[in-house]
């Protein structure tokens, strides 16, 4: 993940593209398939994803 205000206002991506992490989690709540996202965002990886879910995943539990 990467913020930085000189790329898409400071909004988090996923590391060396512009692809906000909230398009990834908008589409997650769609009836799309995750092959659809990255058929959409060929720039960002399965494994940034997965690392993504991961932080996510602890972050949840470290406020549990």
């Amino acid at each position: 993940i990467n913020i930085d205000p000189e790329v898409m206002s400071g909004a988090p991506v996923f590391k060396g593209t512009r692809v906000p992490i909230q398009t990834f989690v908008d589409h997650m709540g769609s009836d799309d398939d995750i092959r659809d996202f990255f058929d959409g965002f060929p720039g960002v990886s399965r494994e940034q994803v997965i690392e993504l879910l991961e932080e996510a995943k602890e972050r949840v539990f470290a406020a549990t």
